[in-house]
């Protein structure tokens, strides 16, 4: 056990430190599947799990609530796996190193795994507190809610009995959601021919590093820097004056962080060398002016390298930088039926040379509005196409259009009313949710979203606010209660 064992409301912290000690990245939740398992035999609780891995453990009403409606607590039980580069860490094997820093919950070099680890651990301390009042209780664990939703999609058939939903991967304290974008991911693949490196060239390694990233919906608003996007115009600057030849590009890792760090390996004629540094220098500066509000730690730095074997050939080079350049990165529209809402954006996730003959970017796009949703695809599309890479689609996932009449919505403002004298703010978000999914399966289900406070989520800033903690547990069983 650690130290945030100690805080309060303890049953919730004690199950929230039990599951950062199961591995459980996307795709790979097979360790956390069966700790679930295992907890509710030990608890003497009815379960169920479908094809995919979903998990459901039941809990009866409490005396007096038998004939309340069915309540549904549910969270997905992976999580985003990033580390900075300096720190060793395996994420199918290791236990995620939880500590209190102030005010906040945080990890040792990693994501903390909060999102949706304390949504998890508040649905299984309502399984097991017998001071909770509730009527019957479904706890729904879903599987690759971060890579694909794959949980939500293939959701079981009779898993869910429930009238209400009540969704617990949200980020912010005081703010209760009723709607979200849908999405969609782009896959872009060039095919290249590697090319004997040119003689009397000098090679190169840049990397950008340090930048903020973040949850590539929630966080999206906030102008942060795109490593790739930083690469790549160092890289269409290089082609322009200095005949530059690209061996390597690397950046990014995940569909919904936006990247923090990039490198690619290149290089110039011997001749051009010493001028090209100072036009880094120059870039360098530029880069750190562009963003000296929004990515105060930006790191860029250039080392030289040993001669390389091979190079791209020059036809996929120029349409792999170009359209890196190219390619719309960020906020497209923000919506006009909820201000200060983003309603449209794409984000350039990650670039990677796979085997010898491939370079594979991808993209995420997400709208609360289908038909932009469709439209900011076909832009990234058509970039990618017009430079020569095969573009694929994945499914997609449908947005969950808000119900401001809802009986449970009405129910959990005046919780939070009663609770803490004041409104929260309802509102919808800009980040994929699993509820619109579950409304396909389960058109009468009514749903709302709450949680605590996280901030750097999907980065190793990931961290969680203590005091928002206790409230959420708080409005959780006033809500309950109250169905």
């Amino acid at each position: 056990m650690s130290s945030i064992t100690t805080l309060e409301p303890r049953i919730v912290w004690e199950q929230f430190d039990a599951i950062t000690q199961i591995p459980r990245p996307s795709k790979k939740e097979g360790k956390i599947i069966a700790f679930l398992v295992d907890f509710a035999k030990r608890h003497g609780l009815e379960y169920r799990k479908d094809a995919i891995g979903n998990v459901v453990i039941c809990k009866p009403a409490t005396p007096g609530f038998e004939q309340r409606p069915t309540v549904v607590l549910q969270s997905h039980m992976d999580m985003v796996c990033e580390k900075n580069s300096d720190v060793e860490f395996d994420f199918e094997k290791d236990a995620i190193r939880p500590y209190i820093d102030g005010e906040w919950v945080k990890a040792e070099g990693t994501t903390l795994g909060a999102d949706c680890g304390i949504g998890m651990a508040a649905a299984l301390a309502v399984l097991i507190d017998p001071s909770v009042e509730h009527g019957p209780v479904e706890a729904l664990f879903t599987v690759d809610e971060e890579t694909g939703l794959t949980g939500a999609f293939e959701l079981g058939e009779g898993m869910l009995t429930g009238k209400y939903l009540i969704n617990l991967d949200s980020e912010d304290e005081g703010e209760l959601f009723i709607g979200c974008a849908g999405g969609i991911d782009t896959i872009a693949t060039f095919h290249y021919h590697a090319e004997e490196a040119p003689l009397n060239y000098t090679f190169f390694r840049v990397d950008v590093s340090d930048l903020l990233g973040g949850h590539s919906g929630d966080d999206i608003d906030k102008g942060r820097a795109n490593s790739n996007k930083i690469v790549a115009r160092l890289l269409w600057e290089g082609m322009q004056s200095f005949e530059l030849k690209l061996s390597y590009f690397n950046g990014g890792n995940l569909r919904n962080a936006i990247p923090r760090e990039a490198y690619a390996i290149f290089g110039v004629p011997t001749r051009f060398a010493a001028e090209f540094l100072k036009r880094f220098a120059l870039f360098a500066e530029d880069m750190k002016a562009e963003f000296r509000f929004r990515e105060p730690n930006l790191r860029i730095t250039l080392n030289e390298m040993p001669q390389v074997d091979k190079v791209l050939d020059a036809r996929t080079q120029a349409g792999l930088v170009y359209s890196l350049v190219g390619v719309p990165n960020g906020v497209i529209a923000m919506s006009f039926a909820v201000p200060g809402l983003v309603e449209t954006s794409t984000n350039l996730a990650s670039v990677k040379f796979v085997g010898e003959e491939s370079i594979v970017v991808t993209s995420s796009q997400r709208s609360s509005v289908e038909s932009a949703k469709t439209y900011v695809m076909q832009m990234v599309e058509s970039v990618f196409t017009l430079a020569g890479a095969d573009v694929a689609h994945s499914d997609g996932y449908p947005g969950w259009a808000p119900n401001p009449e809802s009986r449970l919505l009405d129910i959990t403002v005046k919780s939070y009313e009663r609770l803490f004298s004041t409104e929260p703010k309802v509102r919808a978000i800009h980040a994929g949710l699993e509820c619109g999914l579950f409304l396909e399966k389960y058109p009468d289900l009514e749903m709302v979203s709450f949680g605590p406070t996280l901030r750097g989520v999907h980065s190793p800033d990931e961290r969680l606010e203590i005091a928002t903690v206790g409230k959420f547990w708080a409005l959780l069983l006033e809500v309950m209660k109250n169905l």
